[in-house]
């Protein structure tokens, strides 16, 4: 494959590289020659080490096909290229992880799934050396959807910080508290100083527990969202839906307590679940925090929002410092080998739901 080298960058770069695209209908499929995301004042190049797998990079193809572009959110790797109008204490040869904007519309060469990506270097964050490129990998959608979901004023509307925790703990539900970002919610509560209760199957309740759960329920019960009421006396007011489906929904509706409370999913609330007028729902993307236009439909779009882009920087950078102090754990993972093939394959395995409790990781 033929290569240049940047004027901003000591390392010799391709012209083209393989990726894993949306095929004409929207199904994942590896291709060469891919054009390199074009490099721009305020971003940086990273080389790709790890990729992270998430439900959404099977769905997006589905519900939004964007033939050609590709595909992927979570990533791990190593800093590449800086742009000459970038400001960043970064340095090429740095070790980072993030999230970036897969299946995008809008920007269809960029995507995790690829041996380069373009990214905002101060939404990046520098791998400690305690972690792997694999555990890493892990880190970028989950806390990036936490952000957005726990301080947008629209949303849960948290107002304690790790380093401001709350004098007064109230429960938190996290339904899907197994999940990724789960597992991030569950930790990041409880140094809030909240008490967070967490929804999964019972061979995950050691897991919740380890990350910080003040209390764990089977997510299979029948009356689950009646025994959540139970257990927080009827004065629940914050239920983020990790699983964020028709049943998922259902319940939490049903877990409020009589003077509701604000409801955050990952999907959007059709209007026949949003049964209680005093609960007021909201659906959070990853994608709000990056700084740009989210350029889908049905619901989800939005213009690129600076006061969520800084708000994502603010919280970055206080969780750099978590990572670093080891305040932090990674998900559990599964390798899954291959690089851009295992990729194709980790993705069917997603679609399957086989996997519970863990997050697939595929290295370059």
């Amino acid at each position: 494959m033929p290569s240049r080298i940047l004027a901003n960058s000591p390392l010799k770069l391709p012209v083209a590289q393989s990726a894993v695209v949306q095929d004409d209908n929207g199904a994942p499929r590896l291709a060469d020659e891919v054009p390199l995301p074009l490099l721009k004042a305020g971003t940086v190049l990273v080389k790709t080490v790890a990729m992270a797998l998430n439900p959404s990079d099977h769905k997006m193809g589905t519900v939004f096909p964007t033939p050609g572009s590709i595909i992927g959110m979570d990533f791990s790797g190593i800093v590449a290229s800086i742009h000459r109008d970038t400001k960043t204490d970064l340095r090429v040869g740095d070790r980072v992880c993030g999230m970036v904007h897969g299946s995008n519309p809008s920007d269809p060469t960029n995507g995790a799934f690829a041996e380069y990506l373009r990214t905002r270097p101060e939404l990046l964050l520098r791998v400690p050396p305690n972690l792997s490129m694999q555990q890493a990998a892990t880190l970028g959608v989950g806390l990036m959807t936490n952000i957005m979901a726990f301080w947008d004023t629209s949303a849960l509307a948290l107002t304690a910080t790790p380093k401001s925790p709350a004098e007064k703990p109230f429960p938190v539900v996290v339904y899907g508290g197994s999940t990724a970002t789960g597992t991030l919610a569950i930790q990041l509560l409880r140094l809030l100083g909240l008490k967070p209760i967490a929804t999964c199957s019972p061979h995950n309740f050691d897991l919740v527990r380890s990350r910080g759960a003040h209390d764990a329920i089977d997510h299979a019960r029948s009356d689950v969202g009646e025994e959540i009421k139970k257990r927080t006396n009827g004065k629940l007011r914050h239920i983020y839906d990790c699983v964020a489906d028709t049943a998922s929904t259902t319940h939490c509706y049903a877990a409020f307590g009589r003077t509701g409370g604000r409801y955050v999913s990952l999907e959007m609330v059709p209007d026949e679940l949003r049964t209680r007028r005093a609960v007021v729902a909201k659906v959070v993307l990853g994608y709000e925090g990056l700084g740009e236009d989210v350029a889908l439909s049905r619901g989800y779009e939005s213009a690129a929002d600076p006061t969520k882009l800084a708000l994502a920087v603010k919280y970055m950078r206080i969780f750099q410092e978590l990572l670093d102090e080891g305040s932090l754990q990674t998900h559990p993972i599964q390798q899954q080998h291959g690089g851009l093939q295992g990729v194709l394959q980790g993705l069917e395995i997603l679609k399957s739901g086989a996997i519970s409790g863990r997050k697939l990781v595929v290295t370059m």
